[in-house]
């Protein structure tokens, strides 16, 4: 499962650089797509995680998955509604949800531990991904203002999920359950 969880979280890394190698980055609009969909994966993840685990504190964590990226897909819609872009389905977007709607398969055959162990390594893993290439690709390569904006606004965000799942990872880890 390790194994699995390391090749998703940086098959969004890897994407977004090699969507960016062709053409020299991502546009706007495909960029408002990877964002959507990166989003939209963390939220489906959580909302399962809240209805699965029995751990108080993954619980709390799921719920601010939920909350905090359903804030951020919210932002970002408002954003290019307001520019008149439309998001821009592409390769990046498509094997993160792809990645995403396998991710939540292997989730749902777990339970207890277990469940609660594959999730957190998983969000783990997710959110440096996504710092990754909000750093490497996403930021540098948003043409607009707002948008780019909207991206460094974010980040401070990804960072503090990545560590509070950390903190959860090591602690999952102590306890065994």
């Amino acid at each position: 499962m390790n194994k699995w969880l390391t090749a998703f979280g940086a098959a969004l890394a890897l994407a977004a650089v090699d969507a960016g190698a062709a053409n020299a980055g991502p546009t706007d609009a495909q960029i408002a797509d990877i964002v959507v969909t990166a989003n939209q994966v963390d939220i489906d993840a959580g909302k399962l995680a809240e209805s699965r685990t029995q751990s108080k504190d993954v619980k709390s964590f799921a719920q601010r998955m939920v909350m905090d990226h359903s804030g951020v897909n919210q932002s970002a819609v408002d954003l290019v509604k307001k520019l008149h872009v439309t998001p821009e389905s592409n390769d990046t977007s498509k094997s993160l949800q792809k990645g995403g709607d396998a991710n939540l398969a292997a989730l749902k055959k777990l339970s207890g531990a277990a469940f609660d162990k594959a999730y957190i390594d998983h969000e783990v893993t997710y959110h440096q991904a996504v710092l990754d290439a909000l750093d490497q690709t996403l930021i540098p390569s948003a043409q607009n203002a707002e948008l780019k904006a909207l991206l460094v606004k974010v980040r401070p965000a990804f960072v503090a999920h990545r560590e509070h799942a950390r903190h959860l990872q090591a602690s999952l880890g102590k306890t065994g359950s």
